[in-house]
Protein backbone atom coordinates (compact mmCIF):
# COMPACT_ATOMS: atom_id res chain seq x y z
CA UNK A 1 0.00 0.00 0.00
CA UNK A 2 1.39 3.17 -0.68
CA UNK A 3 1.34 6.96 1.02
CA UNK A 4 0.82 9.72 -0.81
CA UNK A 5 0.46 13.45 1.18
CA UNK A 6 -1.59 15.86 -1.12
CA UNK A 7 0.46 19.23 -1.48
CA UNK A 8 -2.74 20.61 0.21
CA UNK A 9 -2.15 19.05 3.42
CA UNK A 10 1.52 20.61 3.80
CA UNK A 11 2.01 23.12 6.07
CA UNK A 12 4.75 24.69 4.17
CA UNK A 13 2.34 25.38 1.14
CA UNK A 14 -0.31 27.10 2.79
CA UNK A 15 -0.67 30.61 1.58
CA UNK A 16 -0.86 32.18 5.08
CA UNK A 17 1.81 30.15 6.28
CA UNK A 18 4.21 31.39 3.01
CA UNK A 19 3.49 35.09 3.67
CA UNK A 20 4.23 34.58 7.29
CA UNK A 21 7.42 33.40 6.90
CA UNK A 22 8.10 35.59 3.71
CA UNK A 23 7.45 38.58 6.65
CA UNK A 24 9.61 37.10 9.29
CA UNK A 25 12.65 36.70 7.07
CA UNK A 26 11.82 40.36 5.94
CA UNK A 27 12.11 41.69 9.70
CA UNK A 28 15.20 39.58 10.17
CA UNK A 29 16.77 40.90 7.32
CA UNK A 30 15.78 44.83 8.56
CA UNK A 31 16.97 43.89 12.26
CA UNK A 32 20.08 42.13 11.21
CA UNK A 33 21.23 44.89 8.71
CA UNK A 34 20.34 47.94 11.42
CA UNK A 35 22.36 46.13 14.33
CA UNK A 36 25.58 45.64 11.64
CA UNK A 37 25.17 49.13 10.40
CA UNK A 38 24.96 50.57 14.34
CA UNK A 39 28.30 48.22 14.94
CA UNK A 40 29.80 50.00 12.47
CA UNK A 41 29.18 53.47 13.81
CA UNK A 42 30.07 52.77 17.03
CA UNK A 43 33.39 50.98 16.06
CA UNK A 44 34.04 54.40 14.02
CA UNK A 45 32.98 56.59 16.90
CA UNK A 46 34.65 55.06 19.28
CA UNK A 47 38.11 54.70 17.18
CA UNK A 48 40.57 57.60 19.03
CA UNK A 49 43.17 59.55 16.97
CA UNK A 50 47.14 59.01 17.63
CA UNK A 51 48.12 62.03 20.17
CA UNK A 52 52.23 62.86 19.05
CA UNK A 53 53.91 64.69 21.66
CA UNK A 54 56.99 66.67 20.64
CA UNK A 55 59.42 67.98 23.06
CA UNK A 56 60.88 71.71 22.95
CA UNK A 57 64.69 72.38 23.34
CA UNK A 58 66.32 72.03 26.75
CA UNK A 59 64.11 68.67 27.55
CA UNK A 60 63.39 65.20 26.22
CA UNK A 61 60.65 63.12 25.14
CA UNK A 62 60.59 61.80 28.94
CA UNK A 63 59.46 65.31 29.92
CA UNK A 64 55.86 63.93 28.66
CA UNK A 65 55.88 61.03 31.04
CA UNK A 66 52.90 62.53 33.16
CA UNK A 67 50.96 63.34 29.86
CA UNK A 68 51.58 59.86 28.21
CA UNK A 69 50.06 58.17 31.64
CA UNK A 70 47.08 59.98 31.62
CA UNK A 71 46.64 59.23 27.63
CA UNK A 72 46.87 55.95 27.20
CA UNK A 73 44.91 55.57 30.52
CA UNK A 74 42.18 56.85 28.74
CA UNK A 75 42.85 54.85 26.04
CA UNK A 76 44.69 57.25 23.39
CA UNK A 77 47.56 55.45 21.75
CA UNK A 78 50.55 57.73 21.98
CA UNK A 79 53.89 58.83 20.36
CA UNK A 80 56.57 60.78 21.75
CA UNK A 81 59.65 60.80 19.41
CA UNK A 82 63.16 61.99 20.32
CA UNK A 83 62.93 65.48 18.60
CA UNK A 84 66.33 66.23 16.60
CA UNK A 85 67.06 69.86 17.90
CA UNK A 86 69.47 70.45 15.02
CA UNK A 87 67.48 72.27 12.62
CA UNK A 88 63.83 73.49 11.84
CA UNK A 89 63.30 72.41 8.39
CA UNK A 90 65.16 69.37 9.11
CA UNK A 91 63.39 68.45 12.71
CA UNK A 92 59.85 68.88 10.72
CA UNK A 93 60.87 66.96 8.00
CA UNK A 94 61.58 63.91 10.68
CA UNK A 95 58.39 64.55 12.52
CA UNK A 96 56.47 64.68 9.17
CA UNK A 97 57.91 61.43 8.37
CA UNK A 98 56.47 59.92 12.08
CA UNK A 99 53.04 61.24 10.67
CA UNK A 100 53.41 59.73 7.40
CA UNK A 101 53.59 56.05 9.21
CA UNK A 102 50.24 56.61 11.31
CA UNK A 103 47.11 55.23 9.77
CA UNK A 104 43.97 56.94 10.96
CA UNK A 105 43.47 60.37 12.90
CA UNK A 106 46.47 62.49 14.59
CA UNK A 107 46.81 65.07 16.87
CA UNK A 108 50.22 66.50 17.18
CA UNK A 109 51.10 68.43 20.21
CA UNK A 110 54.02 70.81 20.49
CA UNK A 111 55.67 72.27 23.79
CA UNK A 112 58.15 75.22 23.85
CA UNK A 113 60.12 74.91 20.39
CA UNK A 114 58.54 71.83 20.02
CA UNK A 115 55.31 74.16 18.59
CA UNK A 116 57.47 75.24 15.41
CA UNK A 117 58.57 71.87 14.93
CA UNK A 118 54.28 70.97 14.94
CA UNK A 119 53.52 74.49 12.91
CA UNK A 120 55.36 73.06 9.63
CA UNK A 121 55.78 68.82 9.93
CA UNK A 122 51.50 69.31 9.82
CA UNK A 123 51.41 70.42 6.00
CA UNK A 124 50.35 68.03 3.92
CA UNK A 125 49.01 65.37 6.31
CA UNK A 126 44.44 65.46 6.00
CA UNK A 127 45.04 62.82 8.94
CA UNK A 128 46.34 65.95 11.47
CA UNK A 129 43.18 66.63 13.00
CA UNK A 130 44.46 69.24 15.75
CA UNK A 131 47.27 70.89 16.40
CA UNK A 132 47.66 71.66 20.57
CA UNK A 133 50.34 74.22 21.39
CA UNK A 134 51.56 73.61 24.82
CA UNK A 135 53.50 77.15 26.48
CA UNK A 136 55.09 76.43 22.82
CA UNK A 137 55.96 78.76 19.76
CA UNK A 138 53.77 79.52 17.26
CA UNK A 139 55.36 81.23 14.62
CA UNK A 140 54.44 82.87 11.65
CA UNK A 141 55.63 82.43 8.06
CA UNK A 142 59.22 83.61 8.54
CA UNK A 143 59.59 83.67 11.90
CA UNK A 144 62.15 82.39 14.76
CA UNK A 145 61.83 80.63 17.74
CA UNK A 146 64.40 83.60 19.06
CA UNK A 147 61.97 86.37 17.14
CA UNK A 148 59.09 85.23 19.24
CA UNK A 149 61.29 85.54 22.90
CA UNK A 150 62.14 88.73 22.33
CA UNK A 151 59.23 89.93 20.94
CA UNK A 152 58.02 90.97 24.60
CA UNK A 153 59.96 91.43 27.77
CA UNK A 154 60.05 88.91 30.51
CA UNK A 155 62.12 86.09 29.31
CA UNK A 156 65.09 85.21 31.64
CA UNK A 157 66.57 82.74 28.58
CA UNK A 158 68.97 85.27 26.83
CA UNK A 159 70.93 86.00 30.50
CA UNK A 160 70.99 81.95 31.00
CA UNK A 161 72.40 80.20 28.00
CA UNK A 162 75.67 78.63 27.97
CA UNK A 163 76.89 77.83 24.36
CA UNK A 164 79.41 74.88 23.43
CA UNK A 165 80.36 74.09 19.88
CA UNK A 166 80.04 71.48 18.11
CA UNK A 167 80.85 69.73 14.50
CA UNK A 168 78.39 69.83 11.70
CA UNK A 169 78.38 66.50 9.67
CA UNK A 170 79.28 68.51 6.60
CA UNK A 171 82.01 69.90 8.24
CA UNK A 172 82.73 73.21 10.27
CA UNK A 173 80.86 73.90 13.64
CA UNK A 174 77.79 74.42 15.01
CA UNK A 175 77.12 75.68 18.19
CA UNK A 176 74.75 74.19 21.16
CA UNK A 177 72.79 76.07 23.42
CA UNK A 178 72.00 75.02 27.42
CA UNK A 179 70.85 76.47 30.17
CA UNK A 180 72.90 77.44 32.50
CA UNK A 181 72.46 74.51 35.23
CA UNK A 182 72.55 77.58 38.41
CA UNK A 183 70.01 79.05 36.05
CA UNK A 184 67.91 76.03 35.38
CA UNK A 185 65.11 76.41 37.73
CA UNK A 186 64.49 79.91 37.85
CA UNK A 187 64.63 80.07 33.78
CA UNK A 188 62.63 77.00 33.13
CA UNK A 189 60.55 75.36 35.97
CA UNK A 190 60.43 77.42 38.89
CA UNK A 191 57.39 74.99 40.27
CA UNK A 192 59.39 71.77 40.35
CA UNK A 193 61.33 70.99 43.71
CA UNK A 194 64.91 71.99 43.27
CA UNK A 195 65.97 68.32 43.35
CA UNK A 196 63.81 67.81 40.90
CA UNK A 197 65.51 70.85 38.36
CA UNK A 198 69.03 69.71 39.30
CA UNK A 199 68.57 66.14 37.59
CA UNK A 200 66.85 67.65 34.82
CA UNK A 201 69.57 70.74 34.42
CA UNK A 202 71.93 67.91 34.35
CA UNK A 203 70.43 65.92 31.22
CA UNK A 204 68.91 68.36 29.36
CA UNK A 205 68.85 68.42 25.29
CA UNK A 206 70.83 71.50 23.94
CA UNK A 207 69.71 72.71 21.16
CA UNK A 208 71.53 73.99 18.07
CA UNK A 209 71.23 78.06 17.65
CA UNK A 210 70.63 77.55 13.84
CA UNK A 211 67.03 75.70 15.46
CA UNK A 212 66.05 78.51 17.20
CA UNK A 213 66.72 80.98 14.71
CA UNK A 214 65.88 79.52 12.07
CA UNK A 215 62.63 81.12 9.81
CA UNK A 216 59.16 79.27 10.35
CA UNK A 217 57.64 78.08 6.93
CA UNK A 218 53.87 78.42 5.74
CA UNK A 219 52.21 77.60 9.36
CA UNK A 220 49.74 74.47 9.22
CA UNK A 221 47.70 76.44 12.12
CA UNK A 222 46.20 78.98 9.46
CA UNK A 223 44.33 75.39 7.84
CA UNK A 224 44.12 73.18 11.31
CA UNK A 225 42.16 73.89 14.44
CA UNK A 226 44.66 74.98 17.10
CA UNK A 227 44.59 74.99 21.43
CA UNK A 228 46.72 76.38 23.19
CA UNK A 229 47.81 76.66 26.53
CA UNK A 230 49.43 79.47 28.23
CA UNK A 231 51.76 78.60 31.46
CA UNK A 232 51.29 82.15 33.32
CA UNK A 233 54.16 81.91 35.07
CA UNK A 234 56.47 81.40 32.10
CA UNK A 235 60.16 82.98 32.37
CA UNK A 236 61.19 81.23 29.01
CA UNK A 237 58.85 82.25 27.24
CA UNK A 238 56.68 84.95 28.47
CA UNK A 239 52.95 85.06 29.01
CA UNK A 240 52.24 87.81 26.99
CA UNK A 241 54.08 86.42 24.55
CA UNK A 242 52.32 82.79 24.37
CA UNK A 243 48.71 85.02 24.30
CA UNK A 244 49.46 86.34 21.27
CA UNK A 245 50.41 83.73 19.59
CA UNK A 246 47.39 81.70 20.68
CA UNK A 247 44.80 84.93 19.96
CA UNK A 248 47.02 84.75 15.93
CA UNK A 249 46.06 81.38 15.70
CA UNK A 250 42.73 81.52 16.68
CA UNK A 251 43.33 79.18 18.74
CA UNK A 252 41.21 77.63 21.87
CA UNK A 253 43.12 78.80 24.71
CA UNK A 254 43.34 78.05 28.23
CA UNK A 255 45.52 79.20 30.85
CA UNK A 256 47.29 77.78 34.16
CA UNK A 257 48.43 81.16 36.33
CA UNK A 258 51.32 80.04 38.67
CA UNK A 259 52.75 77.15 36.11
CA UNK A 260 56.60 77.31 34.85
CA UNK A 261 57.16 76.59 31.04
CA UNK A 262 57.13 73.12 32.01
CA UNK A 263 54.16 72.85 32.26
CA UNK A 264 53.40 69.63 31.11
CA UNK A 265 55.33 68.12 33.81
CA UNK A 266 54.24 70.57 36.81
CA UNK A 267 50.26 70.41 35.62
CA UNK A 268 49.96 67.51 33.40
CA UNK A 269 46.02 67.02 34.44
CA UNK A 270 45.43 70.50 32.70
CA UNK A 271 48.03 69.47 29.82
CA UNK A 272 45.83 65.99 29.34
CA UNK A 273 42.42 67.77 29.89
CA UNK A 274 43.19 70.60 26.78
CA UNK A 275 44.65 67.49 24.41
CA UNK A 276 42.14 65.46 25.07
CA UNK A 277 39.32 68.30 24.68
CA UNK A 278 41.07 68.97 21.25
CA UNK A 279 40.71 65.26 20.36
CA UNK A 280 37.03 65.12 20.89
CA UNK A 281 36.23 68.15 19.16
CA UNK A 282 37.71 66.62 16.12
CA UNK A 283 36.61 63.58 16.17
Amino acid sequence: MSVYASPQTSPLSRPRTRILLSVMLAILVTVLGSSATASAAASRHTVKPTVVLVHGAFADASSWNKVVARLQGAGYPVIAPANPLRDLMGDSAYLSSIVSTIDGPVILVGHSYGGAVISNAATGHPNVKALVFIAAFAPEEAESALDLTGKFPGSQLPTSLITRPYPLPGGGPGTDAYIDPAKFRAAFAADLPARDTTLMAATQRPAALAALASPSGPPAWKTIPSWYLVAGADQAIPAAAQRFMAERAGARTSEVREASHVIMISRPDATTALITAAARATS
